[in-house]
């Protein structure tokens, strides 16, 4: 142990103390918010962070993985402005969606708080949500369409929601009269004030029981170990570079397709990220900012090497090239909406590259989009309804057995909304929600399967926006392994017509009338190694269990 280090028990105990926080403002959130893509999907995250840098110490376990990178933007962000404005004080809380200065989309609103102690700045805490709806042409806000971010919702620059512990309720009047769900809005952003007072209470609990200077040691080591695990866990790969490239399907504007290119050098125990050869900005919603791009190659790190702590540490040996207005640096007003698709690819990319470096680390593609899926209409009494969800797909065939069927996508621990809760909210029965046979990339060990979800509209009207990815490419396998179905969505109307999107796999404003049913076919994992290498007896479970025809 080094001089002056704590001992390994203090430690850990303190660690498990500060997950534990973490984990209770996510559960505090979860349990009060009024959107079910909060309450029940988990589209929020928590954490703490550095006083000064705004670096991740610590992040709770339940929220979305992507959040941990663009959070400490976030904070930084906040950070800034403290500094510029000069009028930090205890009890203040800053609110802001800016997605160009703390990452991922309009719709993910952010709460920052400082935590004084003994009258100077310990840390941050944040917390950040999915609101389910923050304006914008389309109800739900991920619009296909979208060629700036005005058109996506409102854009809130960090403001304080408190200040001195004193609520602003011009803030929230703003917020709420730019949402078509107002009342949801209150309560998720109530719920995230919830959380942070919780973490509030527990942090004053722990810095008082162990001391101030031990829980900042602490946090310290927990970095600087996080780094140092890091950097063992790239020497043990070959130098040198790997390359891969991807391409989405287009920008939901021009009907191309978009490449997204990787070049990763390993060089001992630094890794480099070269994304020089992906296209520049699009006009459509595809572009990511720099956070976001960063955010998704630590979700994709954290994957690769699961025992390295979930902290700033993480990042400590890797250098980024990114180059200024590529669809991965966008600025304003390039649209983002539709984030999610491209960080799913930069994932696939570095899960690729490293497995080449390693092929014992080898994956299968996953499913590659989260099919962002709006409906929205009025009930009979004039009240506005707006149901938005998203949904899962095939994982990568792996070294050790088949891909999971029907997961969610490797950016997020979210969870697909039940059926059971969405058939309670919104005027729409499912009927289907299976497994889609076939759908997985064959090979040595298969690809998990893509899913099959059929919605009909109850109501006697209503419109429908889909933002997904994969309609042109599958999924692709590696060492061997064959590709995923491809994303397939078909609009069957009641007399038996059948309607696909004229962009593959984006559509907006489609009417709907009662009894017309939405098909979503999604894309299956890719495979791992040769099929003709599978394992017979596996083949013919697969065909008695239907994964197969």
């Amino acid at each position: 142990m080094t001089p002056g280090a704590l001992d390994p028990i203090t430690l850990a105990v303190l660690k498990g103390r500060l997950e534990q926080i973490a984990d209770e403002m996510d559960a505090t959130l979860f349990r009060s918010a009024f959107n079910p893509i909060i309450a029940e999907a988990r589209d929020a995250s928590h954490g703490i962070y550095d006083a000064i840098t705004g670096a991740t110490l610590v992040q709770g376990k339940s929220g979305l993985p992507i959040f941990v990178g663009v959070m400490a933007s976030a904070v930084k962000t906040v950070i800034d402005k403290a500094a510029i404005d000069g009028d930090l004080a205890d009890g203040d809380v800053y609110l802001f969606n800016d997605p160009y200065d703390g990452g991922t989309h309009l719709s993910d609103f952010k709460l920052v708080r400082p935590i004084f102690y003994n009258g100077g700045l310990f840390c941050w805490i944040a917390s950040v949500g999915h609101w389910h709806d923050v304006g914008g042409a389309v109800p739900g806000n991920y619009n296909p369409q979208a060629t700036e971010c005005y058109q996506e919702g409102m854009l809130i620059p960090p403001v304080k929601l408190y200040a001195a512990g004193v609520f602003r309720r011009d803030i929230l009047d703003i917020v709420s009269a730019n949402s078509r769900m107002p009342v949801s809005v209150y309560g998720d952003l109530t719920g995230q004030i919830n959380a942070l007072d919780s973490g509030a209470r527990r942090l004053a609990v722990l810095i008082d029981h162990f001391g101030a200077d031990t829980v900042t040691q602490a946090m310290k080591e927990l970095t600087a170990r996080a780094a140092q695990l890091m950097r063992a866990q790239i020497a043990a790969l070959p130098d040198g570079t790997y390359s891969a490239e991807d391409m989405l399907d287009n920008d939901g504007v021009t009907d191309a397709p978009i490449r997204v290119a990787l070049d990763l050098t390993i060089a001992g125990d630094t890794l480099t990220l070269d994304f020089s050869r992906t296209a520049g900005a699009c006009a459509g919603p595809l572009n990511i900012s720099r956070s976001t791009t960063i955010a998704s190659c630590y979700v994709a790190l954290k994957h690769l090497f699961p025992s390295v702590p979930a902290n700033a540490g993480v990042m400590a040996p890797i250098k980024f090239v990114i180059p200024d207005n590529s669809l991965l640096a966008a600025t304003r007003p390039k649209p983002v909406g539709g984030y999610t698709e491209t960080i799913l690819r930069i994932i696939d990319l570095i899960f690729l590259t490293v497995a080449q470096a390693d092929p014992s680390r080898a994956g299968g593609c996953c499913y590659g989009t989260i099919n962002a899926l709006s409906l929205a209409g009025h009930r009979a009494d004039g009240s506005r309804w707006v149901m938005f969800s998203f949904f899962g797909g095939g994982h990568g065939g792996h070294p050790f057995g088949d891909g999971l069927n029907h997961g969610n996508a490797p950016i997020s621990t979210a969870m697909i909304p039940p059926v059971e809760i969405l058939e309670a909210a919104y005027p729409i029965k499912f009927t289907q929600w299976a497994l889609r046979p076939d759908s997985g990339g064959a090979g040595a060990h298969r690809g998990g399967l893509g899913a099959i979800y059929e919605i009909e509209l109850l109501a006697d009207a209503a419109e429908f926006f889909l933002f997904g990815e994969r309609g042109r490419n599958g999924p692709s396998g590696v060492l061997g392994g064959e590709a995923g179905a491809r994303n397939r969505f078909t609009l069957l109307r009641r007399d038996g017509a059948e309607e696909h999107p004229p962009m593959t796999s984006k559509w907006i404003g489609v009417k709907l009338h009662r009894g017309d049913r939405l098909r979503l076919e999604t894309p299956g994992g890719g495979g791992w190694g040769p099929a003709s290498d599978r394992d017979p007896s596996l083949i013919v479970r697969d065909k008695r269990e239907g994964y197969a025809t």
